[in-house]
C-alpha cells in the first residue's frame, strides 16, 4: 500500500538534511476504512544542524474529476472536486516565543497518529478522466527555503454490507427473440440466465444457471461477461468508460438444439469495487448473459438486449472485510442479422 516507504534527501541553506522520511506503522496492511487509526512515523537524518520552523503531518483526500475540451471546441475544461478527508498535525514546533527550532546532526523520529472520519468514505479509485485520492504528506518548513515534503499514498475502501437480504436474492430472467431482421428471420431462440445472489467477493466465481432453446435455423453460441462502467460528472457534463474484465463463452449450439449452463463460473478479477457513494465519479459493474449467431457474431437485428437491475457486491477478502458493490445485473440477447449494435462492446465476442 503506498509502495515503499518514502524518503527524500533535502538541502537547505539552514543545514542539509540528509533524507526525509515516512512510514506506517503496518506496512503489510493493504487499506483502510472509516474510523481506523493511521500511524507511523516521520524519519529526518541530519548531516549537520539544521534550523526549522515547523515539521507537521497533513493527510488529505479527495475526488476530482476532469478533461478537457474536444479537439476544435472553445468551450473551457469541465472539472469538480469533492473532499472527503483533510487532517492537519504539528509534529515539532519551536518552543514558546521562538520562531526557529534546530535539530542536531543525527537521525531524528517523529512519531503521527490520527483517526480517519466515522463517516464513510469513498473507495480509492484511478479512472481515465477523474481519481478518487488519499494520501499523507510530511511537510518540512525551513526559515529560508521553500517547504520540503515527502508523500505517501493511503488506500481506502468503503463498507458495504454485502449480507443484506436484498442483495442474497437470486435473479432470474428470460428472454425469446426472433433470429433475423424484418421478413428474413429463421426461427425464435430463447435464453433463461439465473445467478443464485445479488452479493459476491472480488476474486470469487460466479455460477451462471442458464437454458439456451435454439429453434432457428442458425449456430449460435452462448457467452457471459463483467462490464465495468465508470461515470464522470463534471461542470454539468458526463463522461462514460466501459470496460471488458472477464468473459466466458460456451460451445455452439445448433439448429433445433438445447444447451443448458449448470453453474457455468465466471470468476471476478482483482478490479476496484464498485463506488456508489460519490457525487462525481461512480464505478459499477454488470454481468451480461447473451446469444450470438456462430457465423455472424458482430451483427444483431437493433437493440435486442433485455435488462435486470439489481446490486452485485464485492468485497476486499483479508484483513479489510470491506464491502463494495456490483450494480446493474443485466442479460443480453443478442441475436440477429443486421446492424451493429455500437454500444455492446464486439471484443466480448471474439
Amino acid at each position: 500500500m503506498g509502495g515503499e516507504a518514502g524518503s527524500a534527501a533535502v538541502v537547505g541553506s539552514e543545514g542539509r538534511v540528509k533524507s526525509l522520511g515516512l512510514v506506517f506503522e503496518d506496512e503489510r496492511k493493504g487499506c483502510y476504512s472509516s474510523g481506523e487509526t493511521v500511524a507511523g512515523h516521520v524519519l529526518l537524518e541530519a548531516a549537520e544542524p539544521v534550523t526549522l520552523r515547523a515539521l507537521r503531518l497533513e493527510a488529505q483526500g479527495r475526488a476530482t474529476a476532469a478533461w478537457g475540451p474536444s479537439a476544435g471546441a472553445a468551450a473551457p475544461a469541465a472539472a469538480s472536486e469533492v473532499e472527503y478527508l483533510n487532517v492537519r498535525l504539528s509534529l515539532r514546533e519551536p518552543p514558546a516565543g521562538e520562531g526557529i527550532l534546530l535539530l542536531q546532526p543525527g537521525k531524528h523520529e517523529f512519531p503521527f497518529s490520527f483517526q480517519l472520519p466515522s463517516e464513510p468514505l469513498v473507495t480509492s479509485f484511478t479512472g481515465k478522466y477523474g481519481s478518487i485520492q488519499y494520501c499523507v504528506r510530511a511537510v518540512l518548513e525551513r526559515p529560508q527555503a521553500p517547504d520540503q515534503s515527502i508523500k505517501r499514498e493511503l488506500q481506502v475502501v468503503s463498507h458495504i454490507d454485502v449480507n443484506t437480504p436484498a442483495l442474497l436474492t437470486p435473479v432470474l430472467k428470460t428472454q425469446e427473440k426472433m433470429v433475423g431482421c424484418w421478413f428474413f428471420t429463421s426461427g425464435p431462440v430463447s435464453l433463461s440466465a439465473k445467478i443464485e445472489r445479488k452479493g459476491y467477493c472480488n476474486g470469487e466465481a460466479i455460477p451462471i444457471y442458464a437454458e439456451i432453446e435454439n429453434c432457428s435455423s442458425r449456430l449460435i453460441v452462448p457467452k457471459a461477461a463483467i462490464f465495468q462502467t465508470q461515470t464522470y460528472l463534471a461542470s454539468g457534463k458526463t463522461k462514460t468508460v466501459r470496460l471488458m474484465v472477464a468473459h466466458v463463452r460456451g460451445n455452439h449450439i445448433a439448429s433445433g438444439s438445447t444447451d443448458t449452463w449448470n453453474g457455468k463460473t465466471l470468476k471476478i478479477p482483482p478490479v476496484t469495487p464498485s463506488i456508489l457513494d460519490c457525487c462525481i465519479i461512480r464505478v459499477d459493474y454488470s454481468l451480461a448473459v447473451s446469444t450470438a449467431l456462430g457465423d455472424m457474431e458482430d451483427v444483431a437485428c437493433g437493440h435486442t438486449w433485455c435488462r435486470v437491475t439489481g446490486k452485485m457486491c464485492l468485497y476486499y477478502p483479508g484483513e479489510c472485510h470491506v464491502m463494495s458493490a456490483l450494480q446493474q445485473i443485466e442479460q443480453y440477447v443478442k441475436i440477429g442479422l443486421c446492424s451493429l449494435i455500437k454500444n455492446f462492446p464486439s471484443e466480448v465476442f471474439n
